[in-house]
């Protein structure tokens, strides 16, 4: 058998349906004329009669009534996705890559962007979680989030929070039989959770600031771990001290599950900033995740 075109079964579905070739044409956006001799056409490569014309209209015949139900409901399937990408196709969609610090992603990109995405189902956001101060552009990241005076002159910058604190704290029973740190320079004869950092392979320093007066003290610890949960962890074991975002613990100080020392040494931080080259071509997705994000604090 020739083969058939899809479009002529298609318009032989709308002719059926509507019994009528006026309607049917209006529907297609054909001239009768047309819409007659594409189904004249049809029949002619089947070899058989698909519809009875009268004076009052048409009718499938019995073959006509077959073919129908057999691929009518394909047809509607084929028109209902068709349907359902072009709605999609005015929505944003697409992958935005971010790397960013563990905090930074569950207190800020996951409340937002969760309230975000379930409107968007052709967007997706992958968030990677990483200490180090990677190169996004060769990582073949969309963006990135940093504190934000640690971001490149050369990369665009958004505010996505407000400035916050690292707080020092200890659990009660760490702290019974041992004197509470005044200076920073005291947290040397502590035991400390620290922090190593990828990029450079070395442990954080914390860093403290007074009157002006910067200080950054190089603690001391048995143990080393990679990310903030971990530290936190530590502390409310009662292993030593842990340097931490102060909303994380808010909660653990005012229930008296930790303590906090050195509160007048302890200064904020610019906030987070989510960052991206200067030269990006913004797609509507990432400029869509961009504007979700931003601080309008």
């Amino acid at each position: 058998m020739a083969r058939i075109d899809l479009n002529n079964l298609a318009a032989f579905v709308v002719v059926a349906r509507e019994r009528s070739f006026t309607r049917a044409a209006a529907q297609l956006g054909l001239t009768q004329s047309s819409l007659s001799h594409t189904i004249r056409g049809l029949e002619a490569k089947l070899g058989m009669r698909l519809l009875t014309r009268t004076t009052r209209g048409v009718s499938p015949t019995e073959v006509g009534e077959r073919l129908l139900a057999n691929i009518g409901p394909y047809y509607e399937g084929i028109n209902a996705e068709l349907d359902a990408l072009s709605e999609m196709s005015d929505k944003p969609a697409g992958t935005i890559r971010i790397s960013a610090h563990d905090h930074a992603s569950s207190t800020i990109l996951w409340p937002r962007l969760s309230q975000l995405l379930p409107g968007y189902p052709g967007l997706k956001v992958e968030i990677s979680i990483s200490y180090g101060l990677i190169d996004i552009v060769a990582e073949r990241f969309d963006a990135g989030v940093r504190h934000g005076d640690r971001v490149a002159k050369d990369m665009i910058a958004v505010r996505i929070g407000p400035d916050f604190r690292l707080v020092v704290v200890g659990a009660p029973a760490y702290f019974a039989g041992r004197e509470k740190p005044v200076l920073p320079q005291d947290l040397t004869t502590h035991n400390c959770a620290n922090l190593r950092l990828p990029t450079h392979g070395g442990l954080y320093a914390w860093e403290f600031e007074k009157d002006g007066q910067a200080v950054q003290v190089q603690v001391q610890g048995q143990m080393i771990f990679n990310s903030t949960p971990q530290m936190l962890t530590a502390a409310l074991d009662g292993y030593g001290l842990a340097y931490v975002p102060e909303d994380l613990v808010q909660r653990d100080i005012a229930e008296g599950r930790l303590i906090q020392v050195l509160d007048d040494w302890c200064q904020p931080f610019p906030g987070y900033h989510l960052y991206y080259p200067s030269r990006r071509q913004s797609s509507p997705a990432f400029n869509l995740v961009v504007d979700t994000l931003r601080y309008r604090g």
